[in-house]
């Protein structure tokens, strides 16, 4: 949910007017890119989106942190790396 909503972004973004977006990248010259009323459905549209990315990203950080017991990616590496050592140890 979090990757498609930060790619409907990126995509929103990139379609507003030249004003306030990155649409002129694209060779576009006319005001808006879907017509003249467009604009600000665009617009309201992006903003939910940014809103909603947001909400996702700290409920992401959120659920990572409280499911993961150790303090970071390295001290788990070394956790699980070690534990195995040990098993490949008692097997030989």
């Amino acid at each position: 949910m979090f990757v498609l909503v930060a790619l409907a972004l990126i995509f929103l973004i990139a379609i507003q007017d030249e004003s306030s977006g990155l649409s002129g990248v694209f060779g576009g010259s006319s005001d808006s890119t879907f017509g003249s009323g467009s604009s600000k459905f665009i617009n309201k549209v992006t903003t939910i989106l940014a809103v909603a990315f947001m909400v996702l990203a700290l409920l992401v950080a959120f659920v990572a942190k409280s499911s993961n017991s150790s303090s970071s990616i390295l001290d788990a590496a070394a956790s699980s790396n070690s534990t195995w050592y040990q098993d490949t140890a008692a097997q030989n």
